[in-house]
């Protein structure tokens, strides 16, 4: 059943008169939008593309950050792995961008259980366990990867799911501490 109200008659009404009128004439006449084109390699821009006023903001970084389908992750695997890998791909991206570990300002790091068919979904207190495994378990990693007194402010979430096979995501900010290497 379809309703006519009077707002959807005279907004046919105006979609009518403006294509009538030559509108469409004037937004083909717009400037279309640029886009850096790509490097000779096709590479996707550099993350160092996203330094603003001597801040690196970094996107979400999981534990198959930058790695190849040959050597990909599953949610299968030991926990402990998908946070090496994270932390390593963070350290990996930072580097590029002119950044250090001990520089990063704020992150925020995502955890999820491992969801596959033969594993069974967790609720209540068992759920509520296994999360607080993986927050120390995390602790135990993370901290290695700053210097001492040097770890940066940190917001904590376990949510449901993180696209990309990865029980772990980081997002966050960093200084910038040096120029980028050049690209290759």
């Amino acid at each position: 059943m379809h309703i006519n109200t009077p707002r959807r008659y005279f907004n046919k009404i105006a979609m009518l008169a403006a294509a009538a009128s030559g509108a469409p004439r004037l937004l083909a006449q717009a400037p279309a939008a640029t886009t850096p084109p790509p490097s000779a390699t096709g590479d996707q821009p550099r993350r160092s593309d996203r330094v603003h006023d001597g801040i690196f903001y970094f996107p979400g970084i999981g534990s198959n950050s930058g790695s190849s389908r040959d050597d990909r992750i599953l949610v299968t695997d030991p926990f402990d792995k998908h946070v090496k890998r994270t932390m390593d791909a963070l350290k990996k991206s930072l580097e590029r961008a002119g950044c250090s570990m001990d520089s990063i300002l704020h992150l925020e790091v995502f955890t999820c259980l491992p969801s596959a068919e033969k594993i069974p979904t967790l609720t209540g207190k068992a759920r509520f366990d296994a999360q607080t495994a993986q927050y120390q378990a995390l602790n135990k990693i993370y901290g290695t990867y700053f210097s001492p007194g040097h770890a940066p402010s940190r917001a904590y979430m376990a949510v449901d799911w993180i696209p990309g096979d990865s029980l772990v995501e980081v997002v966050g900010s960093a200084r910038v501490v040096t120029s980028p290497p050049p690209a290759a």
